[in-house]
């Protein structure tokens, strides 16, 4: 059981999470769950949702897991018909599909470090960069124009997507990535003003530094010391600690609570520990 941020009732209402295999997205489908809501959660990893989906019913909670791929909309759309034949028309979508790629990421931060056998600037992989930006970009649109249909046919909805600190300012290392979360920063705005006369809300959340399985090569070194980027970044966090995948969820909550936040869309939420706010003096 999660300790739940808010006192939020979402009984009734449908939640479709991408991502939902993962950590954080996991999270967040099992807090919607235990607040009421039919979770149906979706995965390319099928293993992962429906696991996920047998704890969330072992708990006495609505949850249905789903293999979807966010890149294929024939695989989304069968998804949807199925979503609503279990659970019913989508009331909040919750794009948390994305992720980077080592084929995308230098070596080094800078370039006048580069030694031979480093993956440089110049040695990144267009295709590498290519699955980047579909991810994240393309994997939020794709489920937003299939499972969006249901909000506006009901004039009602919640669209909810997961961007970054990157997304303000760059990362050393991971140029794709960086690019790909600030096109997800301006499409939640897009979205925002284009859905506003449907009675669609869509805002986002920029988590800052979590520990996941995609990333903890780059904190923590083998033996499980920290690498010296953790240490660059817990010096430029004023609460020097990472965010822990719980402490997002009264952000999320909040911005799909219609009774709190129905006059909030196009807003990217920052959940950082105050990164974005320090400018390092």
């Amino acid at each position: 059981m999660i300790d739940l941020p808010l006192n939020v009732d979402f009984s009734g209402k449908v939640v479709v999470i991408t991502g939902a295999g993962g950590v954080l997205c996991g999270t967040m489908a099992r807090a919607f769950a235990q607040a009421g809501a039919k979770v149906a959660a979706l995965d390319l990893n099928e293993a992962a949702v429906k696991a996920l989906a047998d704890e969330c019913k072992a708990e006495g909670f609505t949850c249905e897991g789903y293999k979807a791929n966010v890149l294929e909309p024939e695989s989304l759309e069968a998804v949807h018909q199925q979503v609503l034949k279990d659970l019913g028309p989508c009331d909040i979508l919750l794009n948390g599909a994305g992720g980077n790629n080592a084929r995308a990421q230098t070596t080094n931060e800078y370039q006048h470090e580069a030694k031979e056998g480093d993956k440089t600037f110049f040695d990144l992989e267009a295709s590498g960069v290519d699955f980047v930006f579909k991810l994240n970009f393309q994997g939020t649109l794709l489920p937003t124009q299939v499972f969006a249909k249901d909000m506006v046919e009901r004039k009602h909805g919640v669209i909810l997507n997961i961007s970054s600190m990157n997304a303000y300012i760059p990362l050393t290392k991971i140029p794709a990535y960086s690019g790909a979360k600030a096109a997800v920063s301006n499409f939640t705005q897009w979205l925002a003003t284009h859905f506003a006369g449907t009675g669609i809300r869509c805002n986002a959340i920029a988590p800052g530094f979590l520990v996941s399985n995609q990333n903890r090569a780059l904190l923590f070194n083998p033996d499980g010391t920290p690498t010296a980027r953790t240490a660059k970044i817990l010096a430029g966090t004023p609460m020097n600690r990472f965010v822990e995948s719980e402490e997002l969820l009264g952000g999320v909550f909040f911005l799909c609570d219609d009774k709190a936040s129905s006059a909030v869309t196009g807003v990217v939420l920052p959940i950082d520990a105050g990164f974005a706010a320090y400018s390092g003096v």
